[in-house]
């Protein structure tokens, strides 16, 4: 091979080669840099929450409440937070709840009242009233009626005109009942049972009026528990004719086991 060509050859393979190492400098052999995410925390505030399920008439105490960070920008009117009442746990000790309160749920001051020897007033919403009826078994759905329950109150009383007959109507629809008083009764066996003795229920003035005359006038008043799907019904109705001593109202006359629909005018 003539020198030239050896030469010409030898130039285009350093040439090839430093080309190639160019390339990678450019590319290969570049230092990788690496690119940092920094998720900065939102600001948070304790907040004041329950730290079980409370239902209505149970008591706050340093069990049932706990403190919680809570999102700042978060943070609704009337929540209790760490900086505003840092004693809160020991404020609340001893309070009533009026509304249900869930757990993980903040403790707000519509929905507690302070511990008082009136708990009952603290339980009632404003406007309305408080009145007990006697109950047993027979008359509240065999123990069933719990605080917070929905009640129909049912009044029987004798037909005077009616040879034996009993007239049934239903007084009260839908009403709240905000307590039970119960007594421990002992059985014939030495068994032990919890049977509640007065029912308290929430009314507005005229229904307390209404269950007052019902009371004198029945022989027998019976509560009937609705089901927790009819809590968003009316619960302001009442059979208002017992405030007047007229006008009408649907009434059932039983008579040798038959049901007979009627009046108030028609059963007199």
């Amino acid at each position: 091979m003539k020198p030239a060509r050896i030469i010409i050859l030898a130039v285009a393979v350093v040439a090839a080669g430093l080309a190639g190492l160019l390339a990678m400098s450019l590319t290969g052999n570049r230092p990788e840099q690496l690119v940092e995410t920094v998720v900065e925390r939102a600001p948070t505030v304790r907040v004041l929450v329950s730290a079980e399920n409370l239902p209505v008439g149970s008591r706050l105490n340093e069990n049932t409440l706990q403190w919680l960070d809570w999102p700042k920008d978060g943070i609704a009117e009337g929540f209790i937070t760490n900086e505003a009442r840092p004693d809160a746990v020991k404020e609340l000790e001893g309070s009533v709840v009026r509304l249900p309160i869930f757990k993980g749920e903040p403790i707000r001051s519509e929905k507690v009242a302070d511990s008082s020897s009136r708990i009952m007033s603290s339980l009632l919403p404003s406007g309305k009233r408080a009145v007990a009826t006697e109950i047993s078994v027979a008359t509240g759905a065999g123990g069933f009626v719990l605080p917070n329950d929905r009640v129909d109150v049912i009044m029987v009383r004798a037909d005077k005109d009616g040879g034996g007959a009993f007239i049934t109507e239903n007084v009260l629809n839908n009403v709240r009942v905000l307590a039970i008083d119960q007594n421990i009764q002992e059985a014939p066996d030495g068994s032990k049972s919890v049977v509640g003795t007065t029912a308290t229920l929430e009314l507005t003035p005229d229904q307390a009026k209404v269950i007052v005359v019902a009371q004198q006038m029945a022989d027998r008043l019976t509560l009937a528990l609705r089901s927790v799907a009819d809590a968003q019904e009316a619960d302001t109705q009442g059979a208002d004719y017992l405030l007047h001593g007229g006008g009408k109202s649907d009434i059932q006359v039983i008579k040798s086991g038959s049901i007979i629909t009627g009046s108030t005018q028609q059963a007199k």
